[in-house]
């Protein structure tokens, strides 16, 4: 028969290994499902999966735990061939045999295992690179391609988890190596994920670009400039993605749409406004412009506060708060007009004292209160320049200005008053009254 001879010749498997009789196996145990449409004959019968006895392998021979070993590797390889098993069933019962066994077969299984491993994991890596590497049309992308982008991201997510963990606990940054310690996997694990990461983002940003700005752009205008709003919906598209599950039947870009438009909202909120608005306040400003350009249709006129306030049944008092609060701040230094000749800074009127009439007004109180100076002494007019601050240096103590002097502040003191009672008999102290308010 077909099968006898495949299990005769199995160069590949056993290349040194002698043909023997299936009769002189020790006694198996089989157990298989009848299929309705396969047709076992009574020597296929034997080749089903079975369990292995323990009690007939307690200690066999290293000739004939080979012999058993290449027997059974040569019956799972007939079953996969003819869709009664699947190899991940045959490499599970495979490595149960070998581990009972022992000896040089356990030793050439494991590395065909390790070489199994190795095809399959450089079979991954191939369609991920062909994956990351596949035509870039914004927005066709496949359902395929949607969930392992997704499933990159995922996946990253949770080292990004274990990570912030650790640096609760541990107050610094882990390295992969830490992390692949606590996660108990390898490090070239971690460094596949989070490179897989990187470049999921890479291709997700650049295959919904489109969808990005068109939802940015009718938010322009508002105090942040396109290309920051497209950055702002980039990071909303990320979140949607880690959220994404593909098994719902939905499209990322549907899924990802509401997460990109919240992100861009939010932005707005926080970043257009120099001085930053409360949440709540930031609402009411949306429904205050609402009701201002549905009025306005329906009134054809600008609408009162009071008016706005009945329709969105609020206090007047909050819509004017909130409409004072959100004036935007302007330059100074913006030009007046579009020529540029002239800014708002050499236009807006200066403080009170820098007028023209209180300039001359000062100059000629300063030169009345200098005549007035001069009726004393130089010690009298230095002590009372001192004690008022008259040269615009701050005013001293009398203790300050004794110190100065070397005198004592007694005599500072009776100095000033006597030199106070002085001048209320002067004529020029009336000159001075007119300039007092």
């Amino acid at each position: 028969m077909a099968t006898t001879s495949s299990l005769c010749s199995l160069p590949a498997q056993s290349p040194t290994l002698p043909s023997i009789s299936l009769s002189s196996l020790p006694s198996l145990k089989t157990h298989l499902p009848q299929q309705p449409h396969f047709t076992i004959s009574p020597f296929s019968t034997k080749l089903a999966p079975n369990f292995i006895n323990n009690d007939t392998l307690t200690h066999p021979p290293p000739s004939e735990a080979a012999a058993v070993l290449a027997v059974e590797a040569a019956r799972e390889h007939v079953l996969v061939e003819a869709g009664w098993l699947s190899k991940d069933w045959s490499c599970k019962n495979l490595e149960k045999m070998e581990q009972s066994c022992g000896g040089a077969g356990n030793v050439a299984w494991k590395k065909r295992r390790r070489k199994r491993r190795k095809e399959v994991g450089e079979t991954a890596e191939e369609n991920w690179v062909a994956l990351s590497n596949g035509p870039l049309r914004p927005g066709h992308l496949s359902s395929k391609e949607e969930a392992e982008l997704c499933l990159c991201l995922k996946e990253a997510a949770q080292i990004e988890k274990i990570k912030t963990r650790i640096m609760e606990t541990q107050e610094h940054e882990p390295t992969n190596k830490q992390l692949a310690i606590a996660m108990g996997t390898k490090l070239g694990y971690i460094d596949r994920v989070l490179w897989r990461a990187r470049e999921s983002r890479d291709r997700l940003i650049r295959c919904y670009s489109k969808l990005v700005i068109s939802i940015a752009a009718p938010y322009q205008g508002k105090g942040i400039s396109l290309q920051d709003l497209t950055q702002e919906g980039n990071i909303g598209l990320l979140k949607g993605a880690e959220r994404f599950e593909p098994n719902r039947g939905h499209k990322l870009s549907t899924y990802a749409y509401w997460w990109i438009r919240q992100t861009i909202i939010q932005a707005l909120d926080k970043k257009s406004r120099l001085v930053r608005l409360p949440g709540h306040m930031g609402q009411m400003v949306a429904k205050i412009a609402e009701a201002n350009n549905h009025l306005g249709i329906k009134l054809s006129r600008v609408p009162t506060h009071k008016e706005v306030a009945k329709y969105l049944k609020v206090p007047v008092s909050t819509v004017r708060l909130v409409t004072e609060r959100n004036k935007r701040p302007i330059s100074i230094n913006q030009p007046v007009n579009d020529r540029g000749c002239l800014t708002l800074q050499e236009i807006m009127p200066g403080p009170d004292n820098l007028t023209p009439e209180n300039m001359v007004i000062r100059k000629l109180m300063k030169q009345e209160l200098k005549k007035l100076l001069n009726t004393l002494s130089k010690r009298e007019a230095h002590i009372l320049t001192l004690y008022f601050g008259l040269n615009g240096q701050i005013p001293q103590s009398f203790e300050e200005i004794g110190k100065s002097l070397n005198l004592s502040r007694e005599t500072i003191r009776q100095t000033n008053i006597a030199t106070l009672a002085k001048l209320k008999k002067s004529n020029i102290l009336d000159y001075l009254k007119d300039y007092l308010v």
